[in-house]
């Protein structure tokens, strides 16, 4: 689909049923490694992942990289794909905090939503930089799977970045760019939305990996604001716990669904 200049990708498992859950994959990632998270919600649920702009099979360099930006393209997507009908959005990472802001500006568009590791932004570091800096270390373009596979290493997100490898004339590339990746990320480090965070109405579940990274003091506080949201942490496991420890994001995903 096409909104505001910009393509954006879905897998969509199809109509069937009133319960769909929309999945929003984290920063440099894709809706490629959400797929094992759609296929065990069959057919319980219709499944749409979205490749979020400047990701995926999604417009790569986009102009606009805001957070509403992100957000509009999620109600653009449940409008077009699901009948603008309330829908469960789930969302990793960043597509968690995307998710949020979601819930808190659109609550007619977010029946329920889960946050798996995420949220709700504000760094007074270099976050961005960081992430900036490690993406554009990959020596790209690899030649080969082999030589991708020894840099990246074997790591459940490493294996999600080689499995979603593009074959371009001059080799292996990830789907997406460095500088993109830094300049999405930095409004989510840029102001900490505790006020969405409070505006939110829908039924929510937060999901923390044992090894994650949100901190003590933000999930402490998002839970103290909002003490009727479901709260769980997945043990064994980073901030990558959907393909770290599937069965168990799994089973807490289910058990909120129902």
């Amino acid at each position: 689909m096409h909104r505001d200049g910009v393509t954006l990708s879905c897998l969509d498992s199809g109509p069937g049923g009133d319960d769909v859950v929309v999945l929003l994959h984290g920063l440099a990632g894709s809706a490629r490694e959400m797929l094992p998270t759609a296929a065990a919600l069959l057919p319980d649920h219709r499944v749409i992942a979205v490749d979020q702009r400047g990701h995926g099979h999604a417009t790569r360099r986009p102009e606009d990289v805001s957070r509403r930006a992100y957000v509009d393209d999620v109600v653009a997507v449940v409008h077009e794909l699901a009948g603008g009908r309330p829908v469960t959005i789930a969302g990793q990472s960043m597509g968690g905090h995307t998710a949020m802001l979601t819930a808190a500006w659109h609550p007619d568009v977010v029946g329920r939503l889960v946050m798996l590791e995420a949220g709700v932004g504000g760094d007074e570091g270099d976050y961005p930089a960081k992430l900036g800096a490690f993406f554009s270390s990959w020596p790209v373009p690899f030649p080969d799977p082999g030589t991708a596979a020894g840099f990246l290493g074997s790591t459940p997100i490493a294996r999600a970045w080689l499995d979603d490898l593009e074959q371009c004339a001059d080799g292996l590339r990830p789907r997406f760019d460095a500088d993109v990746m830094r300049a999405a990320i930095t409004p989510v480090a840029a102001l900490a939305r505790w006020d969405e965070w409070q505006r939110v109405k829908a039924p929510t579940l937060l999901v923390l990996a044992e090894r994650g990274v949100i901190e003590a003091p933000e999930s402490q506080r998002m839970l103290r604001t909002r003490p009727e949201v479901t709260h769980t942490v997945i043990a064994d496991c980073g901030h990558d716990a959907h393909l770290e420890q599937h069965d168990a994001w799994i089973r807490v995903l289910r058990d909120f669904l129902r």
